[in-house]
């Protein structure tokens, strides 16, 4: 007994809904792999990037560098775990439900410690509002996907 097998150029598979929301989340879960390169990159690295985005210089001190590591390669694990219940939609579906909403949370939580860390507006913009428009889309996407 053969099973059909869905062409993925068939539009309607792209139209889904469903298939819509797991390959956002699959984008989302790439972008975050690139964390892991952030994770390993050279301390010099770390430095000329942030005198290139116009911030104080970069303390030179390990907890510094500790910090930013671990929270890259948190990012990179948390792209991990998408593409995994992106993988297993429906196993995962409540999950994703929750991460959808806590998204956007997230995201603003993101605003209230760049503003604590007195980061310039075009950054706090970008990465906070980035993530609650995004959050916004993913919870939009989730409740078309029944």
């Amino acid at each position: 007994m053969s099973q059909s097998v869905e062409n993925p150029l068939n539009r309607s598979f792209w139209a889904s809904p469903r298939e819509q929301l797991k390959l956002a989340i699959r984008g989302v879960a790439v972008a975050a792999f690139f964390a892991f390169g952030a994770a390993i990159m050279p301390e010099k690295w770390m430095v000329e990037t942030s005198e290139f985005l116009g911030f104080d210089p970069f303390p030179d001190s390990p907890l510094t560098f500790y910090l930013a590591r671990h929270l890259s390669l948190m990012y990179g694990f948390v792209g991990v775990l998408l593409w995994i219940a992106a993988s297993d939609f429906e196993r995962y579906r409540p999950l994703i439900r929750h991460l959808a909403r806590l998204t956007i949370i997230f995201g603003v939580m993101q605003g209230v410690i760049d503003a604590m860390a007195g980061l310039p507006a075009w950054w706090s913009i970008g990465e906070s509002g980035s993530t609650v428009l995004g959050g916004c889309l993913l919870v939009w996407m989730e409740r078309r996907s029944d």
